[in-house]
């Protein structure tokens, strides 16, 4: 089976953000692996390690991303592609990295292509409902279990807090979302092998793109952290005065009533 794991480097939410001029400081901040895309390389292992055939990890962005694609391939993978944008794409969007991902993956001839639910730095959900719309597979999204026979697969998805279970048939595009699996940590062994695995890297000219192919079509105006959370206010007094109290609060700062 020929299966393709869409990656993304994301910033680490659980570190120290910086935001100056509207832009993240990214000499300060620490990257890794996007999380939701962590459960898609554990399911891609998984259903090559049942099914036989080979995983092939993709990102598109600059030569920092190696080190999230290396860490990929001593989990299990067997290939890494890095399509190189940092001289020719300045400001990307979603539609900017599905572009370029669909003309690498257009002639591949890929059975399951595997990306994470969301990205945890940008969490719009787009790439890979637009990367199945430009291959024209069928996709199912936010998925937490998946089934395969032959060309058959039973999806199951989660929907507004109850599943949904979906049969469709290969190729086929899905999103992982949590609760999929537990992706395993990199062996030492596996850090090992992976220093010798194939890392392709690729340029847009490779994939016969121009920078007008793939300019965004989206702009970020600005990135902020949310505000402060003001010290919460403890009522006292009898019962009866702290609900007129906090009525009147609601009413007079809050203004939701």
């Amino acid at each position: 089976m020929n299966i393709f794991v869409v990656m993304k480097r994301t910033f680490d939410t659980e570190e120290k953000i910086t935001v100056n001029n509207g832009k993240i400081a990214e000499d300060g901040a620490e990257y890794i692996i996007n999380p939701y895309d962590e459960y898609a390389i554990e399911e891609a292992i998984t259903v090559r390690d049942a099914e036989g055939g080979e995983v092939t990890v993709v990102t598109v962005g600059g030569e920092e991303a190696e080190k999230e694609l290396r860490t990929a391939l001593a989990m299990g993978c067997d290939k890494a592609v890095l399509i190189n944008t940092e001289d020719d794409v300045e400001n990307g969007d979603q539609f900017t990295t599905s572009k370029i991902l669909a003309q690498y993956l257009k002639d591949k001839e890929a059975d399951l292509i595997i990306g994470g639910n969301v990205a945890i730095d940008g969490g719009s959900g787009q790439v890979g409902p637009r990367l199945a719309e430009l291959l024209d597979i069928p996709y199912v999204t936010t998925i937490t279990e998946l089934k395969i026979s032959g060309s058959n697969v039973t999806v199951t998805r989660d929907v507004e807090g109850d599943s949904e279970v979906i049969e469709a048939s290969l190729p086929l595009l899905v999103t992982a979302q949590q609760g999929l699996n537990e992706p395993r940590y990199p062996s030492l062994p596996g850090i090992m092998k992976a220093k010798k695995k194939p890392l392709e890297e690729l340029e847009l000219d490779d994939l016969d793109l121009s920078e007008d192919d793939v300019e965004a079509k989206t702009k970020t105006i600005e990135i902020y952290l949310p505000p402060k959370k003001e010290a919460g206010r403890i009522l006292q007094g009898e019962l009866n005065d702290q609900v007129k109290e906090l009525v009147g609060l609601l009413r007079t700062e809050a203004k939701v009533i």
